[in-house]
């Protein structure tokens, strides 16, 4: 799977710098809105370090899918976990706003 990703990140990556005029090739001079060398090296560099990331970031979605397998291999509730670790990332007193104000709107339609 990661090879296919590697591929596609790959292609896109090629289309975008074809489809925007951005040609890699010697023939910079005869056009004269091709980037010069300098930029062409910046923006092949730029492209190569997203590539880089965005495989790493799907290899990290893959190890946290395979934590999320484990914990429900241990009877663990997946829902429940990926809502513990959204909570988790908010901040204390945003969270504790928003639950005082998810109260009032339950007690108001009388839900609580």
């Amino acid at each position: 799977m990661n090879m296919i990703r590697v591929l596609q990140v790959a292609v896109v990556s090629t289309f975008m710098v074809a489809a925007c005029g951005l040609a890699m090739a010697d023939d910079a001079s005869s056009h004269p809105d091709v980037l010069n060398a300098t930029a062409q090296g910046q923006l092949k560099s730029i492209i190569e370090r997203i590539e880089r990331l965005e495989l790493e970031k799907a290899e990290v979605a893959e190890q946290i899918k395979e934590v999320f397998a484990e914990a429900k291999g241990n009877g663990f509730d997946v829902k429940i976990l990926r809502k513990v670790v959204r909570i988790r990332k908010q901040d204390r007193a945003k969270r504790m706003e928003e639950d005082a104000i998810l109260d009032l709107y339950l007690a108001a339609i009388g839900e609580i």
